[in-house]
């Protein structure tokens, strides 16, 4: 009899931890850029993707349907960020190699969103890829670009706007909506009473009463619409015709929404943490180059509440540091894989009132990683007039040929190396002119 009691509340206690383990989830973002295509009609792909967790820890995959090829994890599932309340931010990349440029869709599915007061349970998020070359720029299409917290944080007393910061590498128009049940976009797709978005990506909190404090799972999706029609083109040269009003691909854009006790007021800077300079704006863009570092300084004031912690979301390599209460900094270096992508770093600074964490607004600064311009190399064969040896003034005599090419209306960016004696060799980038 011991024994069956003891098997039943081993039994029970296995239970409780998997459905512990099984409500973690609080949401994801996914982007794609298309990398190469080979002249045997493949197509390569890098997909990153952040995953929302409860805390960090948790690892999930992507299922493939479709043109799927062959993947490979360039990066593991590697933790971005995470708050001293809760909630944690993990990054994966993903690289396919596809035999042709079909599209594809990619399915996160499985585990359960933390418990929430718009009845979501089981979490899905759907991401269609488009690689077939377009009209209007003959290159595979990208899919819009953004990023969020994994937890946003409003009291209840205080009209918000959530302003999500959008960029199209392609030029495209970029809206947002609500997931769809019918497009089993998400399960079920039930919107937040108290949240609403405009397709121009604004999501409006209106307080309402004490009632609607509580947790909710915002399941949002992100589409890119042409500017005029055109058409894509696949492989084997069948086509397709998107007009201004068929989306081209689309991500998913997920997080918890915590709606919280009132404050005692509104008005950033008391009791909600505000922004102050060098704190750069809300759609900053910055400009680097590869392997180059940007620092993103970040100052934020309240004087009704303590200042706790920075929150960001953006690549995984982010490194956070502090100089003391509100003073923050963000530091990224890109990498040479990174050529040509744009990334987004968001933050939000959050307080202690009252035994709740409340945040400030939400900043978003787009970082655009400028490629190298192409060099060109030439090799010139020179009569070279001078009384001073070749191989033991090198240095002397390239910069001597220099200044002279120069003189003769050559580019300042040029470089110049003796290669062997009569052969000069030139070396410039295509913006020096």
């Amino acid at each position: 009899m011991f024994r069956d009691m003891d098997s039943i509340l081993l039994l029970f206690m296995l239970l409780l931890i998997s459905r512990t383990q099984a409500y973690h989830i609080y949401g994801t973002v996914m982007t794609y850029y298309p990398k190469n295509t080979y002249s045997d009609g493949s197509v390569s792909v890098i997909l990153r993707y952040k995953l929302n967790y409860i805390s960090c820890g948790f690892d999930d995959s992507w299922v493939c349907s479709g043109n799927c090829g062959t993947a490979t994890q360039s990066l593991p599932v590697t933790t971005v960020d995470q708050s001293s309340g809760d909630g944690c931010q993990r990054e994966g990349i993903t690289t396919y190699l596809l035999p042709n440029n079909s599209p594809l869709q990619l399915t996160l599915s499985g585990n359960s969103w933390t418990t929430s007061l718009n009845v979501i349970i089981y979490r899905r998020a759907v991401a269609a890829v488009e690689l077939r070359k377009r009209s209007d720029s003959s290159k595979p299409n990208t899919s819009p670009q953004t990023t969020i917290l994994p937890v946003i944080r409003l009291p209840s007393n205080c009209q918000r706007n959530i302003n999500l910061l959008t960029f199209d590498p392609d030029g495209d128009i970029v809206k947002c909506r609500y997931g769809n049940d019918m497009l089993f976009e998400c399960d079920p797709c039930t919107p937040p009473p108290v949240l609403s978005v405009s397709s121009s990506c604004t999501l409006s909190f209106s307080p309402n009463s004490s009632s609607s404090e509580n947790s909710y799972a915002v399941q949002l999706m992100m589409e890119d619409f042409p500017h005029q029609t055109i058409t894509l083109t696949h492989t084997s040269g069948s086509q397709e015709v998107k007009t201004t009003s068929s989306a081209i691909s689309k991500i998913p854009i997920q997080f918890l929404l915590k709606v919280l006790p009132l404050i005692p007021s509104c008005t950033e800077g008391l009791y909600l943490p505000k922004f102050v300079p060098p704190t750069p704006d809300n759609g900053a863009q910055i400009n680097i180059t590869v392997n180059q570092m940007v620092e993103i300084p970040i100052i934020a004031q309240a004087t009704a509440s303590q200042i706790i912690e920075l929150l960001f979301s953006g690549p995984y390599n982010v490194i956070k540091s502090t100089s003391g209460s509100g003073r923050y900094t963000l530091t990224w270096t890109s990498s040479d894989s990174e050529s040509g992508q744009s990334h987004f770093i968001c933050f939000a600074v959050q307080a202690s009132y009252s035994s709740f964490l409340y945040q400030s607004e939400l900043r978003c600064v787009m970082v655009q990683i400028i490629p190298p311009p192409p060099r060109f190399v030439y090799s010139l064969n020179l009569k070279i007039s001078t009384a001073m040896s070749l191989e033991n003034n090198k240095e002397v005599i390239e910069k001597l040929v220099k200044d002279e090419l120069i003189k003769r209306g050559l580019t300042s960016e040029m470089s110049v190396r003796l290669l062997r004696k009569r052969l000069v060799q030139l070396a410039a980038s295509s913006s020096s002119g």
